[in-house]
């Protein structure tokens, strides 16, 4: 049987969170374009839900604020689940 490969937790929290801050940093940009609601209404459409949601204007603090926090959160789950990855294929050998 072949081992899994032990990864760096570390590594793992900066992909996580280099993916998840990216991922809200694209969201702030396309609330700063004005392309957000018709990209949230689209998405609902294809889902065949009526939209519920109003996008609000663009607010610098706030989106600085989201981005530092999803990349944080994104960074402690990366190293979690790097931990825990690690921690069960130990438990296999």
């Amino acid at each position: 049987m072949v081992s899994a490969p032990v990864v760096n937790p570390h590594k793992v929290g900066l992909v996580l969170a280099a993916f998840i801050g990216g991922w809200h940093i694209t969201w702030s940009l396309l609330v700063l374009f004005g392309w957000a609601q018709s990209l949230i209404n689209f998405v609902f459409w294809l889902h065949f839900i009526t939209p519920p949601y109003e996008v609000g204007a663009f607010v610098a603090w706030r989106a600085i604020t989201l981005v530092t926090l999803t990349t944080v959160i994104g960074y402690v789950f990366g190293r979690i689940i790097g931990g825990i990855w690690n921690w069960v294929h130990a438990q296999e050998s």
